[in-house]
């Protein structure tokens, strides 16, 4: 341990070197996971992890209790190890986590267990190495870090002080952004509920309440999931700007199809072409578009970094949201909740924009544009809950830290706008696109750069990568101190 107060000298030649993982969901546990069984690092490095939540790799997706949460890809491509995808199954099968889960098989064989399953075998996976002080979990957010002599000084919440020679950032994106006439007009009123994320925000729910859900993604299919489980009738209306619903998965197992680097697309008008092209391939094959959609996730890093800025900014802005919805699939249970309400006519999805809400006594008016009418409507509901996403254009300025090191040049947002900016080797940085090889980026943040990195098995692919650079990083540091030190 390092002391609140005594930083660790990490300019001594021979000293033992800190590495300060900020963020203890799967992706900041993934990385110390890795760490800890490298062969430079292991009883040569102090692993510490800054997490508020009681245990690591929980984070925001899997510290949940609610049943209706499940992982939307099967297990047996879920896992902490990229190179033994059957990890997670294996841990299944070992524990019987999922036994008394009935719904969690699929009739094919697959498993989609809770998601608070996946957040104790994470959490159980690194139990080994916390033990064994190979890792230590700080139990506070952090609230400053600074350039210091060997690397980074660091404040938490609990008043400890920290020296690390190496910084990874694996925090996640910061909370959605609620539309500004629905917060101004809304706050006060009990059923507005801005960020249907954190615990019990559901609740004040009642069965028959008229629900507006304003965004259509995989949060939108959750909280639809959640009220159908709690006993929910009443009717929802869920509006997004195109109506677009999260799609579920495949019918039947295949595998990925296609090739789109043969070379690679460098516009986002070939890139498209490519994909409609080999979906029809794939279709006079009697595959589905599920194939391809694979073979675009498994190609991207290959394919993101070779397109102009300019056009990975022109897929951001006109393509992502079609993307999301056939990339970031639900789970088949989550799908069937959504089938059986469309089907009973509890459940509406609409195209279209919120345009300003009113509390009325205890129900709010709220004005609905729908896409291809010029005049709204302005139905009465009783609760009305965000789901838009994350504010990915935010994150330096979600926490104070962060904030800070934009401001000292140290950090800024990728030009895509959907995360920090770093390089091919997840290296942070600067404003005039200098690399520091001790701030690193792991997990979702680096997704401008890397193209795909909000899927698990990706997240856990370059969890591996971030790892084997600072492991590289103390390596050389070490090695320039010896040499110095002659």
């Amino acid at each position: 341990m390092v002391d609140a107060g005594a930083p660790l000298a990490v300019s001594e030649v021979g000293a033992r070197k800190t590495i300060a993982i900020i963020g203890g969901g799967f992706s900041g546990a993934a990385v110390a996971y890795n760490l800890s069984g490298h062969p430079d690092i292991a009883f040569q490095t102090d692993i510490v992890i800054f997490e508020p939540r009681a245990e690591i790799g929980r984070g925001l997706a899997y510290d949940t209790a609610d049943p209706a949460h499940r992982i939307n890809v099967p297990a047996a491509r879920m896992s902490l190890r990229p190179d033994a995808p059957e990890h997670f199954s294996a841990w299944l099968a070992r524990t019987d986590a999922a036994a008394d889960d009935v719904a969690a098989e699929r009739p094919d064989g697959s498993l989609f267990p809770r998601r608070g399953v996946f957040g104790a075998y994470v959490a159980d996976s690194l139990k080994p190495y916390l033990e064994s002080g190979a890792v230590r979990h700080i139990r506070a957010a952090v609230t400053a870090v600074r350039r210091a002599p060997g690397g980074w000084e660091i404040e938490d919440s609990a008043g400890g002080r920290w020296s690390a020679a190496l910084v990874v950032i694996a925090t996640t994106h910061p909370p959605p952004a609620p539309p500004r006439a629905l917060v101004d007009a809304l706050g006060p009123h009990p059923r507005f509920i801005s960020d249907p994320t954190q615990p019990q925000a559901l609740a004040a729910i009642r069965p028959d309440d008229d629900v507006l859900v304003v965004g259509n993604g995989l949060t939108s299919a959750d909280v639809i999931a959640s009220l159908a489980a709690s006993g929910h009738r009443g009717r929802i209306l869920s509006v997004s700007r195109r109506g677009l619903r999260s799609r579920g998965h495949a019918p039947f197992p295949q595998e990925p199809f296609g090739d789109l680097l043969s070379p690679p697309p460098l516009s986002a008008r070939d890139l498209v072409k490519r994909i409609r092209d080999a979906i029809r391939a794939a279709s006079a094959e009697g595959l589905t578009w599920h194939a391809v959609i694979d073979q675009v996730r498994t190609q991207a890093a290959d394919v993101w970094p070779n397109l102009p800025v300019a056009e990975r900014r022109r897929i951001v802005r006109h393509l992502r949201v079609f993307w999301d919805v056939h990339r970031f699939r639900i789970a088949p249970q989550v799908e069937e909740a959504l089938d059986a309400a469309i089907a009973a006519g509890r459940l509406e999805i609409v195209a279209g924009s919120v345009r300003k809400a009113a509390i009325e006594d205890d129900r709010i008016r709220v004005s609905v544009t729908r896409k291809g009418s010029a005049d709204p409507v302005e139905p009465l509901f009783d609760a009305v809950i965000v789901t838009t996403g994350p504010a990915h254009g935010g994150i330096l300025d979600s926490q104070a830290w962060l904030r800070d090191l934009h401001a000292a040049g140290h950090l800024h947002l990728d030009p895509t706008g959907l995360g920090i900016d770093c390089d091919a080797q997840s290296q942070a940085l600067n404003p005039e696109g200098v690399p520091d090889d001790s701030l690193l980026i792991s997990g979702p943040l680096a997704r401008g750069r890397f193209g795909e990195l909000m899927g698990l098995p990706q997240v856990s692919e370059h969890a591996r990568l971030v790892a084997a650079r600072a492991a590289e990083t103390l390596r050389t540091q070490s090695h320039a101190g010896e040499i110095a030190a002659r």
